[in-house]
């Protein structure tokens, strides 16, 4: 249960004691009797603000900041490998490297995903948003399933890939050395590949978020778990060949900071809509064909 919402809450800083009136956690009721009373605002001028307006803002503050220092953390530690001495060791052959880049990214996200989850959903990615969004819409992620509407959506996006900016400069003013963090295809994967690639991974994470986040079911409080570890196993596999980035706020940002794409920068953005546009295509698939009949046991509660 939410305890902290508007009429049961703490007192914020600026709040007079007397003015305030808190309902009781267990009853409801106002400590002065007067449960008809409009709960005070955590911000009088809010009143003044639509409700649509204001949860957008609050939305989109949520995203940059949530993709922010999930990016933050997870450029860090990147940066940090990737900018470590090898004596001429190339990245394949220190699969201690590999594994490292993907914890970062995986603990990252899971973290902040768990903790930005109950504001705006903590999606961190355009590639996400757009699969959540609408089936005839350009963006599709989180579009496409119908769980945001098309101005939440566009609003989101836009604060995910300042987040990634914003984090990618941040990093390079605040690290020593180089910025070294761009996605580049590795291993003599060729654009083609790289392209499937980041379609299939993409295609994984945002199909957990489907089936651990927007479907609901006991364990949906711990979806982030699940979330985060979701992109730590797609990184295993993409760090070395395309860079995994399954968002297209993680390869923009860089770039944009160092002032630098290369010419199949497209497919860090085309990748992951097409592999959003797959796990929404599957989603919406068993969804049609009632897959909650095939285990309808699944969330019951054994003794």
């Amino acid at each position: 249960m939410n305890v902290d919402r508007p009429g049961t809450r703490i007192r914020m800083p600026w709040e007079s004691r007397s003015r305030l009136k808190v309902r009781s956690v267990t009853s409801g009721s106002l400590e002065d009797g007067n449960s008809t009373a409009p709960p005070p605002r955590r911000i009088p001028l809010i009143s003044r603000c639509p409700k649509t307006l204001k949860n957008h803002l609050v939305a989109m503050l949520s995203e940059f900041v949530g993709t922010f220092m999930f990016l933050f953390f997870a450029f860090g530690g990147t940066n940090a490998v990737n900018t470590a001495p090898t004596a001429g060791e190339p990245l394949n052959a220190n699969p201690a490297k590999l594994l490292y880049i993907s914890l970062c990214f995986g603990m990252s996200l899971m973290v902040n995903a768990w903790v930005f989850f109950r504001i705006s959903g903590g999606l961190f990615n355009p590639a996400v948003t757009m699969g959540t969004y609408s089936l005839t819409a350009v963006w599709i992620g989180m579009m496409l399933v119908g769980a945001l509407n098309y101005v939440r959506g566009f609003l989101i996006i836009i604060s995910q890939i300042a987040g990634g900016i914003a984090a990618s400069a941040v990093i390079y003013g605040l690290l020593p050395g180089p910025l070294n963090i761009r996605t580049n295809l590795g291993g003599g994967t060729t654009v083609v590949q790289g392209l499937f690639i980041e379609m299939f991974l993409t295609a994984e994470l945002v199909f957990a978020i489907f089936m651990l986040a927007a479907e609901k079911h006991k364990a949906t409080f711990i979806a982030p778990v699940g979330i985060g570890i979701s992109l730590f196993i797609a990184e295993l596999l993409g760090v070395y060949y395309t860079g995994g980035s399954l968002n297209p706020a993680r390869s923009f940002g860089p770039c944009v900071v160092l002032g630098s794409f290369s010419d199949y920068h497209w497919i860090y953005w085309v990748g992951p809509i097409l592999g959003s546009l797959l796990a929404s295509a599957f989603y919406l698939l068993v969804k049609a064909l009632e897959y909650e009949t095939v285990n309808p046991d699944q969330d019951s509660v054994h003794s």
